[in-house]
């Protein structure tokens, strides 16, 4: 039996790819190695679905910095308002939170999941779950066949790889894409964690003095080895057991990754601005007042709500103050080293954990070879990618849902008109 295209993956881009697909009247067999379609969307945004963002196309691409530019193209044909129409059309309704987020009214990513399920039902598109897939067959230069794992070998016209990349294994993405891209003739790109938390081996992490301590609304910077920033970002974050975590970190971490590749590094240094809403000379003029009108009180109660307890006690031990001093006893050189770290608090990072704890995949099939209007392959005829297996990645925040949603709806149409010409 021969269909005209086949989806490999059941994730956001494989249900998108399935669905466009059968919209143009091909033959379609999804197949996924799970028991069921759409784990990853089902635990998205903290079980609630993040599905999109609303923000303008110029600063989705921003918040993508693997290859953001790439999308340019997939946007302008199907782009986020879109994906909006698109759910609405199948019954979700969404809401618009902060930051463009788009989350379904219901908060139940499993709404938006059984509602991909039904439109695949209306369309006929055939599903084969519990099946994991072996190899993918070319010949002649075109894509061919598909080989499960139990010998089955499945024709198609045209095949569509959307398995996703390495993180969040579980939910069935563990790389298999990678070497039936290769044998296609494709380049992979080096795989690596993003929005993943981050490592320390110093003191302060080893010993857990501020584990579980998170700080609302810092900015946390990458910086190079010349001390220039690479990156900031202005979110809340949080240290651990074994180094930091939380939004800032997230979207910090490629950059740790990077710069340790590089420039041959096994430590990278970041800094930690607690207020950045202030000025440091201003910062520092507002405690001298402070101690000014009251010399005989404790530094650490003239500075109690400058930031919380455990991190203001923290500074000011690791600035050789004493919180119990006399503010008029604490001396300007030390108030000013202590103002100085918490608007820089510089402290080494040694890498993030590893690919399968992260929430996206860095690298993968190298965006030179693949069409950015089709996502066909420039290699082999027939053949189509979407989602996390191209080297695409962004920040949490719909961006990358959005990424898989777009490149699938534009892998699906294009196999489908392929297959059928």
């Amino acid at each position: 039996m021969k269909y005209d295209v086949i989806v490999l993956g059941g994730g956001p881009s494989g249900l998108m790819a399935a669905i466009a697909a059968g919209e143009q009247g091909a033959r379609v067999l999804l197949i996924d190695k799970g028991d069921k379609l759409g784990r990853k969307l089902a635990i998205s945004g903290g079980g609630r679905c993040n599905v999109t963002n609303r923000l303008p196309v110029d600063e989705i691409i921003k918040h993508i910095p693997g290859n953001g530019r790439f999308l340019y193209s997939a946007l302008s044909i199907f782009s986020n308002e879109d994906i909006i129409s698109f759910f609405e059309g199948l019954g979700i309704k969404l809401k618009e939170e902060d930051h463009g987020r788009m989350f379904p009214v219901t908060d139940k990513a499993q709404s938006v999941v059984d509602a991909l399920l039904s439109k695949l039902e209306e369309l006929k598109v055939e599903i084969k779950t519990n099946s994991p897939a072996a190899d993918v067959h070319y010949k002649d230069g075109k894509a061919e066949a598909v080989e499960l794992k139990n010998g089955e070998k499945i024709y198609a016209r045209s095949i569509v790889i959307a398995v996703g990349g390495k993180s969040v294994p579980h939910t069935g993405s563990t790389g298999d894409g990678y070497a039936w891209a290769e044998k296609a003739g494709h380049t992979i790109t080096s795989l690596f964690p993003t929005e993943v938390p981050v490592t320390s081996n110093e003191a302060f992490i080893k010993e857990k003095t501020l584990q579980g301590l998170s700080l609302r609304g810092v900015a946390l910077s990458v910086l190079n080895p010349k001390g220039k920033p690479l990156i900031m970002h202005e979110m809340d974050m949080i240290f651990t057991h074994f180094g930091i975590s939380g939004p800032a970190v997230l979207r910090c971490s490629q950059f740790v990754v990077k710069s340790m590749q590089k420039w041959n590094l096994d430590e990278v240094v970041m800094s930690l601005d607690a207020l950045p809403g202030k000025k440091e000379e201003t910062l520092f003029q507002e405690i001298m007042e402070l101690i000014k009108s009251e010399p005989k009180k404790a530094v650490k109660n003239l500075l109690k709500g400058l930031l919380p307890e455990r991190y203001l006690l923290f500074l000011l031990e690791r600035s050789g103050i004493d919180p119990a001093v006399q503010g008029g006893q604490a001396g300007h050189e030390k108030i000013r080293g202590f103002v100085k770290s918490v608007k820089q608090f510089h402290f080494k990072v040694n890498g993030t954990l590893p690919l399968d704890k992260a929430f996206v995949t860095g690298g993968g099939v190298s965006v030179k070879e693949v069409e950015p209007q089709t996502m066909a392959s420039k290699k082999t005829a027939g053949l189509y990618f979407c989602g996390e297996i191209l080297d695409v990645h962004g920040y949490t925040g719909g961006y990358n849902i959005t990424s898989a949603l777009v490149t699938g709806r534009l892998a699906g149409v294009n196999a489908a008109g392929y297959a059928m010409e």
